[in-house]
């Protein structure tokens, strides 16, 4: 995925926009990049952080960067921000998001003569083609307006010009933009809620789907492009991706964690010896489950943060599962002989829950019963690169579809989506026995809905019901 922070201060804006910034690592592990405007005009740092966080990697920078402006982001993929110079002046911008109409955009742009700048896979930066975009447009609010009319899938864009921050969010919000302010009358923007508040901000508001604003240096805060009436804004931002201290729409992370587990445990009838939360994110679930069932919270087994990074680093698949399988540590006293529950966010492949599990077993434990915070995941997000499988069919749902079915063609799907069906047990059940778990439980969607605590029609909940 990725995130942002951008600040418009009065004063020097460094030390804000590198720790803004750096509040945001969880979401990315690529890139990172911070630009801001100097007399002399844009000055930026990209550097790689796939082995290195971020605050190491920009340490020297933020002693040498100088500017009351400035704008940074965590990046998945992307190298950013960019730079650009055009017929709107010179610009640096950063975007979250995802197109899948790259082949489209960039032959009706061709045609017209425009280039663009080949990465290192012969892909396109996304970040380039978005300005690109907002190029083909006589003023920046036309163009970031076009954006959102001709790109399929979803895109927000933070834009750094020597007036102030312009800040898009995407046409049904499925991604946040927050803006923050001091009461000296500085102001930031950002993805993540919580990243201003021990900078201190405070809330100002939340922009709405589609919502153009710009933070001038000058007037503060202005609204350029009404919000639109349609959310849909990510699901699995509380379920999975948003830090726990984070809050979209009002609604915090942790306690929508904490609802999740809650319901799982309303309709369970399994009673473990004890509880535990898949680290990081699956924690607050467990939590959630222990609180309301009474079975005791514990850690049987603990990950080892101080050097490894997040799972699916590095970007390649049989490296991801090494070290998600390598820097899980069991404790032997809680394991051995116990009836357990496991709780994770999510089932995706199911690869390293499998690993997981036969530790366990390899450990003395002598029941392992999973349960998913989210429903079966059956199609691939086509808004932020939830997932980078090459096909959905890496998916541990699908797989089991085909098995069962012989086929996942869409009206084939649609009878997997209602977890009262027998269709759907023997999805779990399959899944259940290809995992080697002792019972298999997923969060129902209705329920999952339920915990985030906002109209269930403003939620993005396409990667369990293919509904967009």
């Amino acid at each position: 995925m990725g995130g942002f922070f951008g600040v418009v201060s009065k004063e020097d804006c460094v030390f804000d926009l590198f720790f803004g910034v750096d509040y945001h690592s969880h979401l990315g592990t690529r890139r990172g990049g911070m630009a801001v405007v100097t007399p002399n005009g844009i000055s930026r740092a990209i550097h790689n952080i796939e082995n290195s966080p971020f605050r190491t990697k920009f340490e020297d920078d933020v002693l040498e960067m100088k500017g009351n402006m400035g704008i940074g982001c965590i990046s998945d993929y992307d190298p950013q921000p960019l730079i650009i110079r055009s017929h709107h002046g010179t610009y640096a911008i950063t975007c979250v998001g995802k197109v899948n109409n790259v082949e489209e955009i960039e032959e009706k742009f061709l045609e017209n003569n425009s280039h663009f700048q080949e990465m290192s896979g012969g892909e396109i930066n996304i970040t380039e083609l978005v300005a690109s975009i907002i190029n083909q447009k006589k003023n920046l609010i036309e163009g970031l307006q076009y954006v959102q009319e001709i790109i399929d899938g979803s895109m927000t864009v933070c834009l750094l010009t020597s007036k102030g921050i312009y800040i898009s969010r995407d046409k049904y919000g499925r991604t946040p933009a927050v803006i923050g302010k001091k009461a000296n009358g500085d102001y930031c923007v950002t993805f993540e809620s919580f990243a201003f508040l021990n900078l201190g901000y405070e809330l100002y508001k939340e922009l709405g789907p589609g919502e153009i604003a710009i933070i001038d240096k000058d007037d503060g805060v202005k609204t350029l492009v009404e919000p639109g009436n349609k959310m849909r804004i990510c699901a699995f931002l509380w379920i999975y991706y948003g830090y726990p201290s984070a809050s979209y729409e009002g609604v915090s992370v942790e306690k929508a964690r904490c609802n999740c587990g809650k319901f799982i445990a309303q309709r369970d009838n399994v009673r473990p010896d004890s509880i535990a939360g898949i680290p990081d994110s699956g924690i607050a679930h467990a939590v959630g489950y222990s609180n309301w069932s009474g079975v005791p919270f514990s850690r049987p087994f603990v990950k080892y943060t101080p050097t490894w990074p997040r799972s699916f680093m590095p970007t390649m698949q049989e490296k991801r599962n090494l070290i998600a399988h390598m820097k899980l540590i069991p404790i032997h006293d809680l394991i051995e002989g116990k009836r357990l529950m496991l709780i994770d966010d999510s089932i995706v492949r199911g690869t390293q829950m499998r690993e997981t599990t036969e530790f366990l077993y390899a450990s003395g434990a002598k029941e392992v019963h999973v349960r998913s915070a989210c429903p079966p995941i059956l199609y691939g997000c086509k808004y932020l690169n939830f997932s980078r499988s090459t096909s959905e069919m890496e998916l541990i749902a699908r797989r089991a579809i085909l098995f069962l079915e012989g086929n996942a063609k869409p009206e084939t799907l649609k009878r997997y989506h209602n977890p009262d069906s027998q269709e759907y047990k023997n999805m779990i059940d399959y899944i259940c026995r290809e995992l080697h778990f002792t019972s298999l439980q997923f969060n129902r969607l209705d329920d999952l809905k339920s915990a985030c605590e906002i109209d269930p029609e403003k939620l993005c909940t396409y990667c369990w019901d293919g509904k967009e």
